[in-house]
């Protein structure tokens, strides 16, 4: 299902020109939203070739953004990879390029996501605890904090918590 509203449309990654997009904003978000709550030194060592060989390692599942040939964003989707929660989708990971936000692009890929995660009531995400930029992104769409935290070791320590949605 394509969505075309905006210029922007949200598709399945199909190629590899798709995957090495989703590599590059992978590695661009990062280093964009997370100055400040991640290690500097830890997001300057990234790379988009390392994060385009997990896009390509990892390609199923990915929804991409794309601005005409561009692609701008990205979610990856799956079935809960949490023991605690094995009857559950989880949003593994969404991103925008900064000079895109404000254009719903991140709603309409979650909507996407979560459209094709259908067959669960319980949906989840994992997000940095300082990241409140998405928290509030989360909180909008209905996720709420359930209490689950892990400790991440990004350069530095870091904390991740569960928000978890849940469609009755």
């Amino acid at each position: 299902m394509e969505d075309k509203t905006d210029s922007i449309c949200i598709k399945p990654a199909e190629t590899d020109e798709e995957l090495c997009g989703r590599g590059y904003v992978h590695c661009t978000a990062w280093q964009e939203a997370y100055r400040g709550i991640v290690n500097d030194r830890y997001l300057d060592t990234m790379t988009v070739e390392a994060t385009t060989a997990r896009a390509r390692n990892f390609p199923d599942n990915t929804l991409v953004a794309k601005d005409k040939d561009k692609v701008v964003g990205f979610a990856v989707y799956s079935k809960s990879r949490d023991e605690d929660l094995p009857d559950a989708g989880e949003v593994d990971a969404i991103y925008v390029l900064s000079e895109y936000y404000g254009r719903k692009i991140g709603y309409r890929l979650m909507n996407e996501a979560i459209s094709r995660l259908s067959e669960y009531k319980t949906i989840f995400v994992w997000v940095l605890e300082k990241n409140e930029r998405a928290i509030n992104f989360y909180h909008k769409y209905g996720f709420e904090f359930d209490g689950r935290k892990k400790e991440w070791n990004l350069g530095g320590p870091v904390t991740i918590v569960r928000m978890v949605m849940n469609r009755e």
